[in-house]
């Protein structure tokens, strides 16, 4: 019979003793645009990773994956919502797309389909949804009314929690946003962390 030193019969039982705690942690996975994907800042100072720091305080047993991409559409977000969802098994979907469709003019239609698609992927996986809603600029005329509305609709129809507006508090501060005047600055992250926090601490089973 094989014999090992006492260290390593430890080793093997600490190893044994973290490797639960490490599994058991869920996962909420951000899946959003560049104004999630923290552009033009640090990563650490994105609301996703802020999001990953609130937890901790409050000892709640969630880890963050920030699957963001700058430039994404909805479009793009449907493509790639089955993969991201194999590869995290996430508990909670922050569903963050939809404003380069409107900065873009795209079809609210499209839209609907699209956020309607990806939410009931993340549904079918059994994970709880946070739709996070944009607003466009008022000069779009009534699209911007349906942009906005569409995000409403998708949630009630899909029966999921919603964000009425990720910039609420920031759009109307132009000291909040980098010189583009469209991506929040580093101190602009708090207040989109509070903004998501009021639709996704009642998730936070």
């Amino acid at each position: 019979m094989l014999r090992f030193p006492t260290f390593h019969w430890l080793l093997l039982a600490g190893l044994m003793l973290l490797a639960p705690a490490a599994q058991a942690a869920r996962t909420i996975l951000v899946f959003g645009d560049s104004l999630s994907a923290g552009y033009g800042i640090r990563q650490d100072a994105a609301w996703p990773a802020l999001l990953g720091k609130r937890l901790q305080e409050k000892k709640l047993d969630y880890s963050v994956v920030n699957a963001s991409i700058s430039g994404e559409t909805t479009s793009g977000g449907r493509t790639r919502i089955d993969a991201a969802l194999e590869r995290h098994a996430p508990q909670v979907v922050i569903v963050a797309l939809g404003a380069n469709d409107g900065l873009r003019g795209l079809p609210v239609t499209q839209l609907r389909d699209n956020l309607s698609a990806i939410v009931a992927s993340a549904q079918q996986k059994k994970a709880r949804v946070l739709l996070v809603g944009q607003r466009i600029p008022p000069n779009y005329g009534a699209y911007a009314v349906q942009f906005h509305n569409t995000f409403g609709e998708v949630a009630k129809a899909r029966k999921v929690a919603l964000v009425d507006f990720l910039l609420d508090g920031v759009a109307t501060q132009a000291q909040l946003f980098q010189a583009d005047n469209l991506h929040p600055t580093a101190e602009a992250q708090p207040l989109l962390l509070d903004n998501v926090w009021r639709g996704l601490a009642p998730l936070l089973k």
